[in-house]
C-alpha cells in the first residue's frame, strides 16, 4: 500500500489503493480570524481530514473567508450535514462539496 507524509502530521494511506475516493469540500464564510488548526479541529468530528487550503490575504495574513477541505467520501457527507449553516466564530459557515464556477478552466 502506497503512503504519503500529510500536512498535518503523520503518514496516512493514499486512497488509491483502498477503493475510496477524496472529496474536496468548500467551506465559506469563514471569519478572517480562522486558522487551518481551527478547520482542523472542527472537521475532525467528522472524520479524518486529508488536507486543508485555506486562502490567505498575502497582504494581511489573514483568511479571506473561505478555504477546501478533502475528506473520504461518507465522511465529507457527514462534515457538508452536520456543518452547513452551523456557526462558527461568529458567523455561520456555507459548507458544501466544491462545484467548479461555470467559464473557468481547472490547471
Amino acid at each position: 500500500m502506497a503512503r504519503f507524509r500529510s500536512r498535518l502530521g503523520g503518514y496516512q494511506p493514499s486512497c488509491s489503493k483502498r477503493g475510496t475516493e477524496l472529496k474536496k469540500i468548500f467551506v465559506g464564510n469563514l471569519p478572517a480570524s480562522t486558522s487551518e488548526q481551527n478547520l482542523q479541529t472542527l472537521f475532525s468530528e467528522f472524520g479524518t481530514v486529508r488536507s486543508i487550503k485555506l486562502v490567505m490575504d498575502v497582504f494581511s495574513g489573514q483568511c479571506k473567508g473561505f478555504g477546501f477541505i478533502e475528506m473520504e467520501g461518507h465522511e465529507a457527507r457527514a462534515a457538508i450535514a452536520g456543518l452547513n449553516g452551523r456557526d462558527f466564530n461568529g458567523k455561520s459557515i456555507k459548507v458544501n462539496f466544491e462545484s467548479p464556477k461555470p467559464g473557468r478552466r481547472r490547471r
